[in-house]
């Protein structure tokens, strides 16, 4: 068989394989990347996932659990890229607007605000679990740790969200 037909043919493979993640790819990339086109983390990730496709194990968890994985994975590198390249003195003599207003009220009690403050891990596993609608067992897979450890964390984030968004109880 002609090598161009065997890797035309396994392309087409893989993209009819990871058809069903892209969304949930999108949704994640959006919400752990915000401030990134999230079609560029998806294709960074999609890029890893081909590369590496010879490490998928069915195993370990479903080809969407270890795409989404990935995804995270390509979005935390991307948010760190970009912290690195906004890391610039900032030599301006005006100092800054501390003044209140009514938006910035509505700020003390915004959720995303308050979600992308956790740790990493822990908003990993609310973006997950709460956002893309995965099971804790997916949840786990996708974090590669236990259940036990994916309810403990999301209980830790919900604790810390009750605390950042004012609710005492």
């Amino acid at each position: 068989m002609n090598t161009a037909v065997a890797s035309t043919r396994e392309a087409d493979e893989f993209a009819d394989w990871v058809r069903p993640a892209l969304l949930p790819m999108t949704r994640l990339a959006r919400r752990l990347a915000p401030d990134h086109d999230p079609q560029d983390v998806v294709q960074d990730a999609l890029v890893r996932a081909w590369r590496k496709r010879h490490l998928f194990d069915p195993e370990r968890g479903t080809a969407t659990t270890w795409l989404l994985a990935i995804t995270a994975d390509r979005a935390r590198d991307a948010r760190r890229t970009r912290n690195r390249q906004l890391r610039v003195v900032d030599d301006t003599t005006e100092p800054p607007d501390v003044s209140v207003s009514a938006s910035d009220v509505a700020e003390d009690i915004d959720v995303d605000r308050a979600i992308r403050a956790l740790p990493e891990r822990q908003r990993l596993a609310v973006e997950l679990h709460y956002f893309l609608g995965l099971t804790v067992v997916e949840t786990g897979a996708v974090m590669e740790c236990s259940d036990g450890t994916v309810k403990s964390t999301l209980f830790d984030a919900r604790a810390s969200l009750r605390k950042s968004l004012g609710d005492e109880r």
